[in-house]
């Protein structure tokens, strides 16, 4: 793998983008139940999510003597915060549907409470940094084909393009804090990814499950949508599994997040906001130049 490049995009922090996900239908992925609800799922993970980010990031802050990590440091915390806030707004249009949010979002809470005094800095940024590069390989995984996203909803389509971008801007950031001043060592490091990996599927599926109960789908119903379900993202050919690649990468000795090229259409989607200040209009000229 070829040498990497330090930070080839730099974060940048976009605030009050209205994706108008009050105007988003139930089923928002192509009318599918079982699509919807595990990324849905997910969303439900990110405004916690993203705050545990940030404090364990925080913990080691005052340990930081490189002033451009600093600065990339900050940005990730603004950046973070604005995506807890939408997904936010994404989880309350789920709460309206009669969803238990807040009962997922106390026990995450609680289980990240639980981490952040427990165990180690060391511990919590290799988790961060783990869990971060899960989420940098979403705009790879989501957005390089066009067809993975067709019959998505545009505002949901738009939001998560977004996510993936910034996620992209800045997914070396822990990753340096962990190498620099975590004192994180190789096997925890290998440890928290394959830990994050079964924490963050294991949660998702459960509660999509519990979402799916709410939805009026009982046992039978929703075991049959999993066997359709599940392999559009696990299967031998699903989008997840797409990625082992990049995902594997992780465990090298001498990986590095900026190994990974950035997403073909990213200054697509730069260039779409700049022009129209309207995430909507660049989450779609960001899908429509996929392949």
């Amino acid at each position: 793998m070829n040498a990497y490049v330090k930070h080839q995009v730099e974060p940048i922090v976009r605030s009050n983008l209205d994706f108008k996900l009050n105007e988003v239908l139930r089923f928002w992925f192509d009318g599918d139940p079982f699509k919807t609800r595990m990324f849905d799922a997910l969303s439900l993970t990110f405004p916690v999510g993203e705050r545990y980010f940030i404090q364990s990031v925080r913990a080691l802050r005052d340990k930081i003597v490189d002033a451009d990590l600093q600065q990339r440091v900050t940005d990730f915390i603004k950046q973070e915060a604005q995506h807890g806030l939408a997904h936010d707004k994404m989880n309350d249009e789920m709460k309206r549907q009669g969803m238990p949010v807040d009962q997922f979002i106390e026990y995450l809470g609680g289980h990240f409470e639980y981490v952040l005094k427990k165990r180690s800095k060391q511990y919590n940024i290799a988790m961060t940094a783990a869990a971060e590069h899960l989420t940098a390989l979403m705009a790879e995984t989501f957005y390089s084909q066009k067809s993975t996203l067709n019959g998505v909803d545009p505002f949901v389509r738009a939001l998560f393009a977004w996510h993936a971008i910034e996620e992209m801007e800045h997914r070396d950031v822990a990753f340096d804090v962990m190498k620099d001043v975590g004192e994180v060592p190789e096997h925890l490091r290998k440890f928290a990814l394959a830990y994050t990996t079964l924490l963050m599927f294991g949660f998702t599926f459960y509660r999509t499950n519990v979402m799916l109960k709410h939805d009026g789908f009982s046992i039978a119903q929703r075991l049959k949508m999993s066997v359709k379900g599940l392999p559009w993202f696990v299967g031998k050919h699903g989008t997840l599994t797409a990625m082992r690649g990049q995902y594997l990468d992780w465990f090298k000795a001498d990986f590095h997040p900026s190994q990974h090229p950035v997403i073909r259409q990213y200054q697509t989607w730069v260039d779409t906001l700049a022009e129209t200040n309207d995430p909507i209009a660049a989450g779609e000229a960001f899908w429509q130049a996929a392949q």
